[in-house]
């Protein structure tokens, strides 16, 4: 990053003529710093402005209170899916994490109706586990 005042105070200096005393053979030309590839840090030496990076993916992922799912899905698929979406060929993928931790043990009931409704969603994974 380039602080705007330091780049500035870069210009000017070097833009500003160097005096160079009397008798050393060395003229004002000679003495300016040597420009090597643009690498000057406030752009191309050919006065270009550098290309913008093109972005080509997005990521993201938040928690959602399972009391309020219905909820907080409809704002996170208003605000941020329908936007990615909405872009020529874009390929969006959601992916429903759900992490479950039961001090007490999960119930056999509860654990043949999830695991049954997991597998009749076609979940990639899904299972329980002792801790």
């Amino acid at each position: 990053m380039v602080k705007p005042e330091v780049a500035a105070k870069q210009i000017e200096k070097d833009s500003a003529k160097t005096t160079v005393p009397a008798g050393t053979g060395i003229t004002e030309a000679d003495s300016s710093p040597p420009v090597t590839g643009g690498q000057t840090g406030i752009g191309p030496a050919d006065g270009r402005q550098p290309e913008k990076p093109v972005l080509r993916r997005s990521h993201g992922s938040a928690k959602i209170d399972a009391t309020r799912l219905s909820r907080d899905v409809d704002v996170i698929a208003g605000s941020v899916v329908q936007h990615l979406t909405g872009l020529l060929d874009a390929k969006v993928t959601i992916t429903v994490e759900i992490e479950a931790k039961i001090p007490t043990g999960a119930p056999d009931s509860v654990v043949r109706t999830v695991t049954e409704n997991c597998r009749t969603l076609q979940f990639e994974s899904s299972g329980f586990e002792e801790n």
